[in-house]
């Protein structure tokens, strides 16, 4: 006699009033601290390198260590979940990231500051997709959109703030205090989550442990992690030490495709990869994420490396590019169930190619004005970008795969965000090595406008080698900015390839489609 098929028991109804605010707030604040953590740390490197006696290239570490835990352990949420419960596992790894976040501000020596840093981001796996299903789940069905909107904006805009606070707290604190600021921050969470959340835990099934797949799953995510960190330090495919790292992910890569189809209680669903709107939806969010991501990285590197900006001023430029999208997300929220997702992220996809047009458009005159123009706009692009991709990804989505499927996409768009970040900083130094030697091609002594320009900078009172100094740096200039002119072209190109990818979703309504299974989350 076969047994009875498992049925999932009724989710809790939506939360009204006070408690939904409450919850919601909490909910995005750990998110926040989580995503903000990403970024942080990267203009603190020099101080932190500096005082712990290391090399700024063995600080790179504090964001690699972070970066690998972290992907390895985003796609266990499903199982994790399953195992221990949504409520209990979001409080444990908010609390265990606030745990982690004091271990890092009192390291005395890198060793130990990159262990704490592993932790952390091993911890701080669960609480993305986590925080967005007990989002999902305080909702009705008509406002699950809202609720999309309210966590889009903190994954959105604390990318952006990590670099400017960094930076603000570096320079006016000490380093420690860019990972103090999490304890407040995630004990609050903490209070108010448990409060209102831990009378609503889901169901929990005593799963087997799947050891080979999450080894593997170890063994090839660090491996395309570490490659991807130091690649562009060894030029890539050049140094053995890449080449060994590419080969061990793309062998774990498969080894663990093969070995996650034939077991019972996979770590990770890839079953999920036969719905056509999960792998369509999800494959389209972590390309623009990444394209995005990269050129979140370039544009402040541009800034400060060639036109003389200082961190500061380059995370203020960077900072209104969240304006729009706050003010523009909640309408999104609002209209997802009245308007056909793949209209609102066509429209998305055709401004992130608009935006980055207009800056391929720089030139080293550049003034204030010039840049923060395409930046402000980008603001409409971010508000119509997840939102409808993740309504289309989670659509038709048994409730209880809901984890496992905000999981497997959540890793995705953080590994599309490391390899757009590898890819556009390789590309740019590339280019710009092009564009130098093509412009220093007619510079000689002969060549009348090269002679005048040198003489008019001795006559200004410079010997010949600092006028010959000063025009290699102007050559420079040049040639980085044509180079992050191509990047920012080819980046709008891609954003409008984009769109088919996305019209090969079936069509959804949220308030039938994913936002039936989000809100049943539980």
């Amino acid at each position: 006699m076969t047994a009875p098929a498992h049925t999932p028991p009724l989710p809790p109804p939506p939360l009204t009033g006070s408690a939904r605010l409450w919850g919601t707030l909490a909910l995005s604040a750990a998110t926040f601290m989580n995503v903000l953590d990403t970024s942080i740390a990267n203009v603190s490197l020099p101080a932190i390198a500096g005082d712990l006696g290391v090399s700024p290239t063995q600080g790179t570490w504090v964001i690699t260590s972070f970066a690998v835990a972290n992907a390895i352990a985003v796609p266990l949420t499903g199982w994790l979940s399953q195992r221990f419960g949504q409520v209990r596992l979001f409080v444990a790894s908010v609390a265990l990231f606030v745990i982690a976040s004091l271990l890092c501000g009192l390291a005395p020596n890198m060793t130990l500051l990159i262990a704490a840093r592993a932790l952390q981001g091993f911890v701080a796996g669960p609480m993305i997709p986590l925080s967005q299903s007990l989002l999902l789940s305080s909702y009705p069905r008509a406002l699950a959109g809202l609720a999309m909107a309210m966590w889009s904006m903190t994954t959105l805009i604390a990318p952006v703030m990590g670099p400017l606070l960094g930076g603000w707290i570096t320079d006016n604190m000490t380093w420690p205090w860019i990972f103090y600021i999490n304890v407040p921050v995630g004990i609050a969470a903490v209070m108010v989550t448990w409060g209102i959340f831990h009378q609503r835990e889901t169901e929990q099934r005593a799963l087997p442990i799947d050891s080979i797949g999450l080894a593997l799953l170890v063994i090839w995510v660090g491996a395309m992690q570490v490659m991807l960190d130091i690649g562009k330090e060894h030029d890539w495919f050049e140094s053995p030490w890449v080449v060994a790292c590419g080969l061990v992910a793309l062998v774990g890569l498969v080894a663990f495709v093969v070995w996650e189809r034939g077991e019972d209680h996979p770590v990770v669903d890839l079953a999920l990869f036969r719905i056509r709107n999960f792998w369509a939806g999800a494959l389209a969010t972590s390309v623009g994420y990444g394209l995005f991501f990269g050129n979140v990285v370039l544009l402040p590197l541009w800034l400060q490396q060639y036109m003389g900006y200082t961190a500061t001023q380059a995370g203020e430029v960077m900072a209104p590019v969240g304006l729009l999208a706050m003010v523009l997300s909640p309408l999104v929220g609002k209209n997802i169930a009245k308007v056909d997702p793949r209209r609102f992220a066509t429209l998305a996809f055709l401004v992130f190619a608009l935006v980055l047009w207009m800056r391929s458009n720089f030139n080293t005159q550049a003034d204030l004005a010039t840049i923060m123009v395409p930046t402000i706009i980008q603001g409409v692009a971010m508000a119509f970008f997840f939102i409808p991709l993740v309504t289309i990804t989670l659509s038709g989505i048994a409730p209880d795969r809901i984890p496992a499927a905000s999981g497997l996409s959540n890793f995705m768009r953080i590994t599309a965000g490391a390899v757009g970040t590898s890819v556009t900083t390789t590309l740019w130094e590339r280019r710009a090595s092009l564009h130098h030697a093509q412009l220093t091609e007619g510079l000689h002594q002969g060549h009348l406008p090269f002679t005048q320009a040198l003489q008019g900078l001795q006559a200004g009172g410079l010997t010949p080698e600092q006028a010959l100094a000063q025009v290699e740096r102007l050559v420079n200039q040049q040639a980085f900015m044509l180079a992050a002119n191509d990047i920012f072209y080819a980046s709008a190109l891609l954003f409008l390839l984009l769109i088919p990818l996305v019209w090969l979703a079936h069509p959804t309504r949220a308030a039938s489609g994913s936002a039936d299974a989000a809100a049943g989350a539980h």
